[in-house]
C-alpha cells in the first residue's frame, strides 16, 4: 500500500475462495498499519484466478501450479517482503480487530533479540483453539500418537506476562504469526524440508536455538476456521507430515529416528487396522479415507523418501 509498507502478509490460498475473501476483507477492514498483501494462488483454476485479480486489486498474486508444499509456497511470496516485518497468514482466518497494529506495537515493547509475536487463534465458536504452545519434544510426539498425550491449548495458564498480555512461549502455530522479515530472512525463511509439518515448530526452535525470543499475545485474537473432518487430500498429507515430523524430532540421527518411529509405526498400524475393519463394516468415503490413510502413514515411516516425494507418490 506505501513505497514501505511496515508489514509483509503473505497468505497461501489452494484454490478455496469461500475461505480467502472473507480472510483478505477482514484484512483490509481492520489493518491499521501500511502493508502490502501477497497471496500465492496453488493450484487455482483459470476461472478462480481471473476472478480474484479482478476482486482485489490491491493484492499481488503470484500462481503456484508445481507441486509444493506450505513452506515452499509460502517461500515464494516472502522472497519478495518489503516490509519490516512478515506476517503470515492462513487463508482460513479472519481478524475482528486491528491485530496486526496490535502485534506490531508489542514488538516497541518486547526485548530487542524477540523474532515472533503470535497472536491467540480462536475457533469459529469463539471458544480457544490456541494461544502460545509449550516446548514439543519427540517423546510427546510419540505419546501424541498413542493419545497418551493433548497438547495444551494455553501457554499462558500459571504464568507471568512480560509485559499487559505478551508472554514468552516456545513454539508458534503456521496459522498467523508476525516476525521481523531480517529475522526470517537469516533464519533461511521456511526450511523446505518439511512439506506441510511441522514447519512451524522447525521455525520456532531455529529461533529459539539462536537466542532470538518468541511471544505470544493473548489479547489480541484471530478466528482460525480449521476443519478437521477427511478430506480427499489427506493419504498424501498426513502422511507426508508424519515423515516430515520424524525427520524433525531425529535431528538427522538415524538411530535416534529409528527409536522414534517404531513406536509410531506400531500405533499407526493399530489404527489402519481399526479403520480397515470399520470400513469393512461400514463402507463410505470418509472411512475409505481413513483406511486409506492410516496405510499410507505406516508404508510411509520406513520408505525413506522426502515427505514431498511421499505426496507425489500418494496424491
Amino acid at each position: 500500500m506505501t513505497n514501505s509498507p511496515e508489514v509483509s502478509i503473505v497468505i497461501v490460498c489452494m484454490n478455496r475462495l469461500d475461505n480467502l475473501y472473507p480472510c483478505l476483507n477482514s484484512i483490509r477492514e481492520q489493518c491499521g498499519v501500511s502493508y502490502e498483501t501477497f497471496v500465492v494462488a496453488y493450484k487455482f483454476s483459470d476461472e478462480n484466478y481471473e476472478k480474484v485479480l479482478k476482486d482485489f486489486p490491491w493484492v499481488t498474486f503470484i500462481r503456484s501450479n508445481a507441486v509444493r508444499g506450505f513452506s515452499e509456497n509460502n517461500n515464494l511470496a516472502l522472497s519478495l517482503a518489503r516490509g519490516r516485518y512478515c506476517f503470515v497468514l492462513n487463508d482460513d482466518t479472519e481478524m475482528r480487530s486491528d491485530v496486526i497494529g496490535q502485534l506490531v506495537r508489542d514488538f516497541s515493547r518486547l526485548p530487542e533479540n524477540a523474532a515472533i509475536v503470535t497472536p491467540k487463534l480462536l475457533n469459529a465458536d469463539g471458544s480457544l483453539q490456541l494461544c502460545g504452545r509449550p516446548p514439543y519434544p519427540a517423546r510427546n510426539y510419540v505419546l501424541q500418537q498413542w493419545h497418551l498425550y493433548k497438547e495444551p491449548i494455553d501457554d499462558t495458564v500459571g504464568r507471568s506476562p512480560v509485559f499487559d498480555s505478551v508472554y514468552s512461549t516456545s513454539n508458534i502455530s503456521g496459522a498467523a504469526f508476525l516476525i521481523k522479515t531480517e529475522i526470517f530472512r537469516e533464519l533461511g525463511w521456511f526450511d523446505e524440508t518439511y512439506f506441510f509439518t511441522p514447519e512451524d515448530i522447525a521455525l520456532s526452535t531455529l529461533a529459539r536455538k539462536r537466542n532470538y525470543g518468541v511471544y505470544v499475545d493473548s489479547s489480541a485474537t484471530i478466528v482460525h476456521k480449521w476443519r478437521t473432518t477427511a478430506s480427499r487430500l489427506s493419504p498424501a498429507v498426513r502422511p507426508a507430515a508424519v515423515r516430515g515430523s520424524l525427520i524433525f524430532f531425529s535431528g538427522g540421527s538415524s538411530f535416534k529416528y529409528f527409536f522414534i518411529a517404531l513406536p509410531v509405526w506400531v500405533a499407526e498400524t493399530l489404527k489402519w487396522v481399526k479403520a480397515s475393519v470399520r470400513h469393512r463394516r461400514h463402507p463410505g468415503a470418509e472411512n475409505r479415507i481413513q483406511m486409506h490413510t492410516y496405510r499410507n502413514i505406516v508404508r510411509a515411516i520406513f520408505s525413506g523418501l522426502s515427505p514431498k516425494q511421499l505426496f507425489e507418490k500418494n496424491v
